[in-house]
């Protein structure tokens, strides 16, 4: 086991040239290689600066960057400008799309009895590892796991080994591990390292993935003194130590705990990031520790025009909306066709307030009617940007014609609570 790379703290800015030099000693420590496999994530994660990587990637490998292969979990395959913006030249060629209902091996299972001991006693069934085919049978001599280490709601802390057995899951690995962390309980596992879910993957990769020459290379991203973002670390290994380095980072950089409760809180969804509350309830998620009993969360979210970006779980939140943890369990109790998609019923817990306070959605898109039926408020976007204009908005508390709101110019790149509701 490796540790090629660790660099940053809370104050270090690295400049395109210094990630870039710093990746090559990273990659010159790896020693050479003939076939690569590169996996970034998608769009959704732009600010990771992993498509700035894979550039350099590709630069330093030449043709033996064979595919690269963007972990999109559930998400809908990148559009041709979509690549070309965050991976800038790169050959289109070169990536494959990842379906996740139709393109996995399964190369185990973390048995039953771990699931209810890691669940306390709330679930009962094995957990499949399962990654893209390309991974297991292309015959690389390197798979490259690139991302960014923040806080998530899943698994507490994003990437490390979920870039490849979510991001590159399947169906069944993907329902099971996303509603294992619903049911636990989205206030105990998010900003840790440690948790039910994370502790499943461990046990996967220890069993499972020790034969696959994966090294992960880890970016910690925040905002500096001037609102902009920057680089604050780059960690590069192959095991859980370069993981652990990134999230202890990341906890000081995107970890915003507050001494009193939010009372309204305005969080921007950047239109070409967000175009589905699948998406964009990262508004939802990483706010609901900061938000008070009896307070407000208005998205403003020009670019959402869906639920769902897969089309199964689209119509199952459509159909069952965010109505909080127990009615979702009933939910899932009584409907098969909830039960057999377990990702969508741990996203409809996760996007609820659980009845503590409103959440107001102005979609760019979608309609009064579908915002409401799926238990949202619904306000026009035109009005409330007009009211609350992130262009002039600092990150952080402001003064709106004598009201105090909270703004959040990018709920995806930190996690907001309240001490009293973080234990």
């Amino acid at each position: 086991m490796s540790l090629y790379l660790s660099t940053g703290s809370s104050t270090t800015e690295l400049a395109p040239d210094q990630l870039r030099e710093l990746l090559f000693q990273a990659l010159d420590a790896i020693g050479a290689r003939k076939r690569v496999l590169v996996v970034p994530p998608d769009q959704t994660r732009a600010h990771s600066r992993a498509g700035d990587i894979t550039r350099y990637a590709y630069e330093y490998y030449g043709d033996k960057l064979e595919a690269i292969l963007p972990a999109l979990g559930t998400h809908s395959a990148m559009s041709p400008a979509s690549l070309t913006r965050m991976f800038g030249e790169v050959p289109h060629s070169l990536f494959r799309v990842h379906n996740w209902r139709t393109d996995v091996e399964t190369l185990g299972e973390v048995p039953a009895e771990y699931i209810y001991q890691q669940s306390e006693g709330k679930l009962n069934y094995a957990w499949p590892a399962q990654v893209n085919r390309l991974i297991v049978r292309g015959g690389f001599d390197l798979v490259l796991s690139i991302g960014q280490v923040v806080p998530h709601e899943v698994i507490g802390m994003a990437n490390y080994n979920k870039n490849i057995l979510i991001g590159t899951g399947g169906r069944e690995s993907i329902n099971r591990s996303h509603y294992l962390g619903a049911v636990y309980g989205m206030e105990r596992i998010m900003g840790r390292a440690h948790n039910p879910v994370r502790e499943v993957l461990n046990y996967a990769s220890d069993k499972f993935l020790k034969n696959i020459p994966i090294v992960y290379v880890h970016t910690v991203v925040g905002r500096n003194a001037q609102g902009r973002l920057a680089v604050r670390g780059l960690f590069v290994g192959d095991d859980v130590e370069c993981f652990h380095r990134a999230a202890d980072l990341s906890l000081e950089v995107n970890f915003e705990m507050l001494d009193r409760s939010i009372q309204k809180a305005v969080v921007y969804l950047e239109p070409q990031e967000f175009k589905s509350t699948w998406l964009g309830n990262k508004a939802v998620y990483r706010t609901r520790m900061a938000l008070a009993d009896g307070g407000e969360l208005i998205v403003l979210a020009p670019g959402v025009k869906e639920f769902g970006e897969d089309k199964t779980i689209d119509a199952l939140i459509r159909k069952y909306g965010y109505r909080g943890t127990p009615s979702t369990l009933e939910a899932v109790e009584k409907h098969p066709d909830l039960a057999s998609d377990l990702s969508a019923a741990a996203h409809l817990i996760h996007g609820s307030s659980e009845g503590r306070f409103n959440i107001t959605y102005c979609p760019g898109s979608l309609t009064q009617q579908e915002i409401e039926s799926v238990g949202f408020r619904y306000a026009d976007l035109a009005t409330m940007t007009g009211r609350y204009d992130p262009t002039k908005l600092a990150n952080g508390y402001n003064t709106v014609n004598g009201e105090e709101i909270f703004f959040i110019s990018n709920p995806g790149l930190g996690l907001w609570a309240y001490k009293g509701h973080f234990t």
